[in-house]
Protein backbone atom coordinates (compact mmCIF):
# COMPACT_ATOMS: atom_id res chain seq x y z
CA UNK A 1 0.00 0.00 0.00
CA UNK A 2 1.24 3.74 -0.41
CA UNK A 3 -0.65 6.82 0.91
CA UNK A 4 -2.71 8.81 -1.94
CA UNK A 5 -4.61 12.23 -2.51
CA UNK A 6 -7.92 11.01 -3.62
CA UNK A 7 -11.05 13.12 -4.92
CA UNK A 8 -13.55 11.20 -2.99
CA UNK A 9 -16.63 13.24 -3.83
CA UNK A 10 -16.86 16.44 -5.03
CA UNK A 11 -15.00 19.39 -4.06
CA UNK A 12 -13.12 16.40 -1.27
CA UNK A 13 -9.85 15.38 -1.11
CA UNK A 14 -8.49 12.64 1.35
CA UNK A 15 -5.30 11.36 2.31
CA UNK A 16 -6.24 7.70 1.73
CA UNK A 17 -4.45 4.36 1.36
CA UNK A 18 -4.08 2.99 -2.08
CA UNK A 19 -2.72 -0.64 -3.35
CA UNK A 20 1.07 -0.69 -4.82
CA UNK A 21 2.55 -2.66 -6.44
CA UNK A 22 5.57 -4.05 -4.52
CA UNK A 23 7.37 -6.73 -6.63
CA UNK A 24 10.68 -5.38 -8.27
CA UNK A 25 10.86 -3.35 -11.17
CA UNK A 26 10.18 -5.03 -14.59
CA UNK A 27 13.18 -4.81 -17.47
CA UNK A 28 12.93 -1.32 -18.21
CA UNK A 29 10.77 0.15 -15.18
CA UNK A 30 11.61 2.71 -12.60
CA UNK A 31 10.14 2.64 -8.81
CA UNK A 32 10.63 5.45 -6.85
CA UNK A 33 9.02 7.62 -3.58
CA UNK A 34 8.35 11.42 -3.79
CA UNK A 35 9.25 14.05 -2.63
CA UNK A 36 7.27 16.65 -4.32
CA UNK A 37 3.89 16.38 -6.22
CA UNK A 38 2.38 19.56 -8.34
CA UNK A 39 -1.44 20.90 -8.17
CA UNK A 40 -3.07 21.40 -11.21
CA UNK A 41 -4.99 24.72 -10.96
CA UNK A 42 -6.57 24.06 -14.00
CA UNK A 43 -7.29 21.13 -15.49
CA UNK A 44 -7.14 19.69 -11.72
CA UNK A 45 -9.01 21.85 -10.12
CA UNK A 46 -11.96 21.85 -12.56
CA UNK A 47 -11.98 18.33 -14.16
CA UNK A 48 -11.28 16.40 -11.14
CA UNK A 49 -11.64 18.31 -7.44
CA UNK A 50 -14.36 20.04 -8.61
CA UNK A 51 -16.30 17.36 -10.58
CA UNK A 52 -15.01 14.37 -8.60
CA UNK A 53 -15.78 11.36 -11.24
CA UNK A 54 -15.36 8.07 -10.86
CA UNK A 55 -15.07 8.25 -7.19
CA UNK A 56 -12.69 7.46 -5.52
CA UNK A 57 -10.02 8.83 -8.25
CA UNK A 58 -6.46 9.89 -8.00
CA UNK A 59 -5.51 12.93 -9.84
CA UNK A 60 -1.90 14.64 -10.71
CA UNK A 61 0.32 14.55 -13.42
CA UNK A 62 3.76 16.00 -11.80
CA UNK A 63 6.09 14.19 -9.37
CA UNK A 64 9.31 14.89 -8.51
CA UNK A 65 11.03 11.33 -6.95
CA UNK A 66 13.59 9.87 -5.40
CA UNK A 67 14.65 6.20 -7.17
CA UNK A 68 14.87 3.50 -4.89
CA UNK A 69 15.11 1.01 -7.71
CA UNK A 70 15.82 -0.24 -11.59
CA UNK A 71 14.90 -2.67 -14.06
CA UNK A 72 17.88 -4.30 -15.52
CA UNK A 73 17.23 -2.32 -18.97
CA UNK A 74 17.88 0.86 -16.94
CA UNK A 75 21.44 1.57 -17.57
CA UNK A 76 21.18 5.50 -17.09
CA UNK A 77 19.31 6.31 -14.26
CA UNK A 78 20.51 4.94 -10.52
CA UNK A 79 19.12 4.24 -7.17
CA UNK A 80 19.30 7.47 -5.25
CA UNK A 81 18.89 9.80 -8.23
CA UNK A 82 15.96 12.48 -8.56
CA UNK A 83 14.04 12.72 -11.25
CA UNK A 84 10.57 14.26 -13.04
CA UNK A 85 7.59 11.93 -13.89
CA UNK A 86 3.84 12.95 -14.99
CA UNK A 87 2.64 10.88 -11.74
CA UNK A 88 -0.31 11.21 -9.49
CA UNK A 89 -0.38 12.44 -5.65
CA UNK A 90 1.08 9.43 -4.04
CA UNK A 91 3.85 8.45 -1.70
CA UNK A 92 5.08 6.19 -4.38
CA UNK A 93 5.92 5.72 -8.03
CA UNK A 94 6.50 2.72 -10.70
CA UNK A 95 6.91 3.94 -14.47
CA UNK A 96 8.88 3.09 -17.41
CA UNK A 97 12.20 4.60 -18.38
CA UNK A 98 11.30 7.09 -20.74
CA UNK A 99 8.71 8.93 -18.87
CA UNK A 100 11.01 10.09 -16.21
CA UNK A 101 13.84 12.66 -16.90
CA UNK A 102 16.59 13.45 -14.19
CA UNK A 103 16.14 16.34 -12.62
CA UNK A 104 19.92 18.36 -12.50
CA UNK A 105 22.17 17.96 -9.16
CA UNK A 106 21.53 20.96 -6.96
CA UNK A 107 18.09 21.69 -8.35
CA UNK A 108 15.57 22.06 -5.20
CA UNK A 109 12.36 19.28 -5.67
CA UNK A 110 9.42 22.24 -5.12
CA UNK A 111 11.41 23.96 -7.98
CA UNK A 112 12.19 21.14 -10.49
CA UNK A 113 8.44 19.74 -10.56
CA UNK A 114 7.41 23.04 -11.88
CA UNK A 115 9.03 21.36 -15.12
CA UNK A 116 5.89 20.10 -15.70
CA UNK A 117 3.56 23.34 -16.09
CA UNK A 118 6.44 25.17 -18.35
CA UNK A 119 5.82 22.76 -20.43
CA UNK A 120 2.50 23.30 -21.39
CA UNK A 121 3.56 26.70 -23.29
CA UNK A 122 6.79 25.35 -24.58
CA UNK A 123 5.16 23.75 -27.25
CA UNK A 124 4.22 26.76 -28.32
CA UNK A 125 7.57 28.29 -28.01
CA UNK A 126 8.14 25.06 -30.73
CA UNK A 127 5.34 25.55 -33.03
CA UNK A 128 5.27 29.02 -33.66
CA UNK A 129 6.19 30.79 -36.38
CA UNK A 130 7.28 33.98 -34.38
CA UNK A 131 11.28 34.51 -33.60
CA UNK A 132 13.21 36.55 -31.26
CA UNK A 133 13.07 39.43 -30.57
CA UNK A 134 9.23 39.58 -31.93
CA UNK A 135 6.88 41.10 -29.51
CA UNK A 136 4.81 38.59 -27.78
CA UNK A 137 1.61 39.00 -25.83
CA UNK A 138 0.65 36.34 -22.56
CA UNK A 139 -2.79 37.35 -21.48
CA UNK A 140 -3.95 35.55 -18.09
CA UNK A 141 -1.49 34.93 -14.98
CA UNK A 142 -1.58 31.93 -13.40
CA UNK A 143 0.78 29.44 -12.87
CA UNK A 144 0.56 28.43 -16.93
CA UNK A 145 1.03 32.02 -18.12
CA UNK A 146 3.00 33.53 -15.93
CA UNK A 147 5.56 30.67 -16.75
CA UNK A 148 4.50 30.98 -20.07
CA UNK A 149 5.88 35.06 -20.14
CA UNK A 150 8.78 34.00 -18.28
CA UNK A 151 9.71 31.33 -20.69
CA UNK A 152 9.26 33.71 -24.27
CA UNK A 153 11.17 36.55 -22.49
CA UNK A 154 14.13 34.26 -21.48
CA UNK A 155 14.15 32.79 -25.26
CA UNK A 156 15.00 36.92 -26.31
CA UNK A 157 11.22 38.26 -26.99
CA UNK A 158 9.82 41.51 -26.18
CA UNK A 159 6.80 40.20 -24.13
CA UNK A 160 3.94 41.84 -22.44
CA UNK A 161 2.01 40.16 -19.75
CA UNK A 162 -1.08 40.92 -19.24
CA UNK A 163 -3.81 40.38 -16.54
CA UNK A 164 -7.09 42.20 -14.74
CA UNK A 165 -6.15 41.01 -11.47
CA UNK A 166 -3.52 42.67 -9.42
CA UNK A 167 -1.96 40.39 -7.18
CA UNK A 168 -0.86 38.49 -10.55
CA UNK A 169 0.67 41.20 -11.95
CA UNK A 170 2.36 41.68 -8.39
CA UNK A 171 3.77 38.28 -8.86
CA UNK A 172 4.53 38.52 -12.51
CA UNK A 173 7.07 41.35 -11.87
CA UNK A 174 8.25 40.09 -8.92
CA UNK A 175 9.51 36.94 -10.91
CA UNK A 176 11.45 39.45 -13.46
CA UNK A 177 8.74 40.35 -16.11
CA UNK A 178 9.61 43.81 -17.07
CA UNK A 179 6.11 44.42 -19.28
CA UNK A 180 3.24 43.99 -17.12
CA UNK A 181 -0.41 45.36 -17.90
CA UNK A 182 -4.08 45.18 -16.93
CA UNK A 183 -5.35 44.66 -20.03
CA UNK A 184 -3.96 43.94 -23.43
CA UNK A 185 -2.12 47.34 -25.02
CA UNK A 186 -2.74 48.55 -28.71
CA UNK A 187 0.44 46.67 -30.23
CA UNK A 188 1.05 44.51 -33.32
CA UNK A 189 2.45 41.29 -31.79
CA UNK A 190 3.79 38.63 -33.71
CA UNK A 191 2.28 35.76 -31.40
CA UNK A 192 -0.29 35.78 -28.62
CA UNK A 193 -0.66 33.05 -25.94
CA UNK A 194 -4.11 32.93 -24.71
CA UNK A 195 -3.99 31.54 -20.76
CA UNK A 196 -6.80 33.10 -19.28
CA UNK A 197 -9.68 30.74 -21.34
CA UNK A 198 -11.53 34.21 -21.44
CA UNK A 199 -13.43 34.62 -24.52
CA UNK A 200 -12.60 38.69 -24.27
CA UNK A 201 -9.56 38.14 -24.13
CA UNK A 202 -9.20 35.68 -27.23
CA UNK A 203 -10.88 38.92 -29.17
CA UNK A 204 -8.31 41.32 -27.75
CA UNK A 205 -5.61 39.07 -28.14
CA UNK A 206 -7.14 38.91 -32.21
CA UNK A 207 -7.47 42.54 -32.43
CA UNK A 208 -3.61 43.01 -31.39
CA UNK A 209 -1.66 40.69 -33.00
CA UNK A 210 0.08 41.83 -36.97
CA UNK A 211 -1.51 41.17 -39.94
CA UNK A 212 -1.10 37.10 -40.22
CA UNK A 213 -0.38 36.84 -36.41
CA UNK A 214 -0.91 33.74 -34.66
CA UNK A 215 -3.06 33.38 -31.29
CA UNK A 216 -2.41 30.38 -29.46
CA UNK A 217 -5.46 28.79 -27.39
CA UNK A 218 -3.53 27.76 -23.96
CA UNK A 219 -6.52 28.50 -21.04
CA UNK A 220 -9.13 26.11 -21.01
CA UNK A 221 -12.56 27.90 -21.72
CA UNK A 222 -14.09 25.86 -18.47
CA UNK A 223 -17.06 27.62 -19.11
CA UNK A 224 -18.64 30.50 -20.38
CA UNK A 225 -17.89 34.07 -19.28
CA UNK A 226 -19.03 36.74 -21.58
CA UNK A 227 -22.15 37.46 -23.57
CA UNK A 228 -19.48 38.31 -26.71
CA UNK A 229 -20.80 37.20 -30.24
CA UNK A 230 -19.00 34.98 -32.47
CA UNK A 231 -19.17 37.32 -35.11
CA UNK A 232 -17.01 39.38 -33.64
CA UNK A 233 -14.17 37.11 -33.36
CA UNK A 234 -14.84 36.06 -36.61
CA UNK A 235 -14.46 39.81 -38.14
CA UNK A 236 -11.09 40.06 -36.28
CA UNK A 237 -9.40 36.84 -37.83
CA UNK A 238 -10.82 37.33 -41.20
CA UNK A 239 -9.75 41.25 -41.41
CA UNK A 240 -6.93 40.66 -39.80
CA UNK A 241 -5.60 37.48 -41.20
CA UNK A 242 -4.97 36.00 -37.62
CA UNK A 243 -3.75 32.31 -37.17
CA UNK A 244 -6.10 31.43 -34.52
CA UNK A 245 -5.35 27.54 -33.10
CA UNK A 246 -4.91 25.46 -30.33
CA UNK A 247 -2.17 25.56 -27.53
CA UNK A 248 -2.51 21.73 -27.12
CA UNK A 249 0.75 20.91 -25.38
CA UNK A 250 0.53 17.33 -26.99
CA UNK A 251 1.27 18.21 -30.42
CA UNK A 252 4.81 17.13 -30.05
CA UNK A 253 5.68 13.41 -29.70
CA UNK A 254 6.50 12.10 -26.31
CA UNK A 255 10.06 11.05 -27.50
CA UNK A 256 12.40 12.42 -30.17
CA UNK A 257 11.53 11.72 -33.35
CA UNK A 258 13.75 11.91 -36.63
CA UNK A 259 12.58 14.87 -39.15
CA UNK A 260 10.33 16.36 -36.16
CA UNK A 261 10.97 19.20 -34.34
CA UNK A 262 10.37 19.27 -30.31
CA UNK A 263 8.86 16.88 -28.12
CA UNK A 264 7.19 16.66 -24.45
CA UNK A 265 10.80 14.80 -22.96
CA UNK A 266 12.99 17.44 -24.59
CA UNK A 267 10.89 20.28 -23.30
CA UNK A 268 10.66 19.04 -19.93
CA UNK A 269 14.63 18.47 -19.96
CA UNK A 270 15.05 22.29 -21.44
CA UNK A 271 12.61 23.44 -18.88
CA UNK A 272 14.20 21.94 -15.87
CA UNK A 273 17.87 23.20 -16.95
CA UNK A 274 16.42 27.06 -17.46
CA UNK A 275 15.07 26.48 -13.92
CA UNK A 276 18.27 25.09 -12.55
CA UNK A 277 19.88 28.03 -14.14
CA UNK A 278 17.85 30.61 -12.62
CA UNK A 279 15.84 32.00 -16.74
CA UNK A 280 12.21 31.17 -15.00
CA UNK A 281 11.70 31.72 -11.76
CA UNK A 282 9.48 30.30 -9.30
CA UNK A 283 9.61 31.85 -5.67
CA UNK A 284 6.00 33.17 -4.60
CA UNK A 285 4.10 30.75 -7.44
CA UNK A 286 3.49 28.57 -4.33
CA UNK A 287 2.81 27.53 -1.29
CA UNK A 288 4.40 24.14 0.09
CA UNK A 289 1.25 22.44 1.48
CA UNK A 290 1.17 18.43 3.63
CA UNK A 291 -0.59 16.05 1.56
CA UNK A 292 -2.48 15.57 4.75
CA UNK A 293 -4.08 19.25 4.70
CA UNK A 294 -5.10 18.55 0.46
CA UNK A 295 -8.72 19.52 1.02
CA UNK A 296 -7.66 23.05 3.07
CA UNK A 297 -5.36 23.07 0.04
CA UNK A 298 -7.54 22.53 -2.95
CA UNK A 299 -10.19 25.02 -1.41
CA UNK A 300 -7.75 27.35 -1.38
CA UNK A 301 -7.17 27.42 -5.00
CA UNK A 302 -11.03 27.43 -5.62
CA UNK A 303 -11.57 30.40 -3.83
CA UNK A 304 -8.32 31.62 -4.89
CA UNK A 305 -7.33 32.69 -1.30
CA UNK A 306 -3.79 33.35 -0.62
CA UNK A 307 -0.99 35.23 -2.64
CA UNK A 308 0.15 32.00 -4.10
CA UNK A 309 -1.01 30.52 -7.66
CA UNK A 310 -0.58 26.32 -6.80
CA UNK A 311 0.59 24.22 -4.09
CA UNK A 312 3.15 21.95 -3.80
CA UNK A 313 2.18 18.60 -1.78
CA UNK A 314 5.43 18.00 -0.02
CA UNK A 315 5.77 14.07 0.57
CA UNK A 316 9.57 14.17 2.25
CA UNK A 317 8.18 13.99 6.16
CA UNK A 318 6.50 10.69 5.36
CA UNK A 319 9.41 8.71 3.93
Amino acid sequence: MMKAIAFTATERAELVDWPFDDSPPRADEIIGRSLVTLASPGTELNYGYRAARNQPSLSGYAAVITVEAVGPDVKDIQPGQTVFCMGNHVSRHRTNRPNVVPVPDGLAAEVAVFCRLMGVSWTTLVTTTARPPDPVVVTGLGPVGNLAAQIFQAAGYAVTAVDPVESRRALAKQVGLTDVQAAVPALEAALAVECSGHEQAVLDCCQHVRKRGEVVLVGVPWRKRSELSAFDLLHAVFHRYVVLRSGWEWEVPRQPREFTTGSISGNLAGALTWLHQGRVCVDGLYRLVQPADAQSAWQDLLHQRGEFLTVVFDWRKGK
